[in-house]
């Protein structure tokens, strides 16, 4: 009898702890999510306040609409741009910059760890702004240097508007990847090290043949880092550019934004295309799973 007594006050406890994660989970998470995939189904443009008070299920016409729009797919090729500079650029640059930390390779590294990560704490507007009054106005610091040096290619950032966007984003994002490689690179035992180094391995043979394989984990951590930060991108580009000139430099987030709050309200539009985001990341980590797999080491 007091076996029983004490596995039902075990399972009470347990969901006396349970219960409340589990319920703020699926309010917070879970409920919103289903609602939006929902809301993409039907017509909804915000009810009596906008002029329609019936809601109907109108099926997949929200998605064929958006696949059929020019815009969607400049939007997710510039996505794909941040990926791409995100995972190819922010990890290798944030890894090489630990290894030399750790490595103590140079001087005051200290100073230099805490000026690589300060971009991290400072707000995403204020950086837009920033960097928006040095490259992108007509007056800016970047096309007064450009034309000292070469007045044709004073203009060149209107053809390829996306290149600034993308080098504030590798500088103010790589210092989070450098503390990540730093606290996991302190967590390799220094004897294997040493004792590569007795048996004649050099910087290049202890990098490729002791680091990445015990850091291919915190390697694909950093990949699905990047690759949910890069499509959730909103704040620096809407301070920076608004997705101008010419939508040259819209995104998803944004693209979806304005398809929500713009001038005509498309509420089951924006929902769509926050749908199909949700869906390019899942794949997008797959295949950076079957990568790891396939390619990667284990911690």
């Amino acid at each position: 009898m007091a076996n029983l007594t004490t596995k039902r006050e075990e399972r009470l406890s347990y969901l006396v702890l349970v219960i409340p994660a589990v319920a703020i989970y699926f309010s917070v998470m879970a409920f919103p999510t289903i609602f939006s995939v929902v809301l993409s189904l039907t017509n909804y443009n915000g009810g009596r306040i906008f002029g329609n008070s019936r809601i109907a299920l109108v099926g997949f016409d929200s998605y064929i609409q958006t696949f059929r729009d020019p815009d969607f797919y400049l939007a997710l090729r510039n996505n794909l741009f941040i990926v791409l500079i995100s995972v190819f650029g922010q990890i290798p640059l944030g890894f090489i910059l630990a290894y030399i930390l750790s490595r103590q390779m140079v001087k005051g590294t200290d100073f230099f760890q805490t000026m690589i990560y300060l971009p991290n704490v400072i707000s995403p507007v204020i950086i837009g702004i920033l960097f928006k009054s040095f490259y992108l106005n007509r007056d800016s610091v970047y096309m007064e240097i450009v034309k000292i040096f070469n007045p044709a290619v004073a203009f060149s950032l209107n053809k390829y508007p996306m290149i600034p966007v993308l080098v504030v984003m590798l500088w103010m994002y790589t210092g989070m990847y450098v503390i990540i490689f730093l606290a996991n690179i302190q967590r390799i035992d220094v004897s294997v090290i040493e004792a590569a180094k007795i048996d004649g391995a050099g910087e290049l043979q202890t990098l490729r043949y002791i680091m990445l394989p015990a850091l291919s984990g915190v390697i694909v951590t950093g990949a699905i880092l990047a690759i949910s930060g890069s499509l959730k991108s909103f704040d620096l580009l809407f301070v920076m550019t608004q997705g101008g000139p010419a939508k040259q430099t819209s995104v998803l987030s944004l693209y979806m934004y304005v398809k929500a709050f713009g001038t005509s309200v498309k509420y089951p539009l924006a929902n769509a295309i926050s749908t199909i985001m949700v869906a390019i990341s899942f794949v997008l980590i797959g295949l950076t799973r079957l990568a790891e797999k396939r390619f990667g080491g284990r911690e």
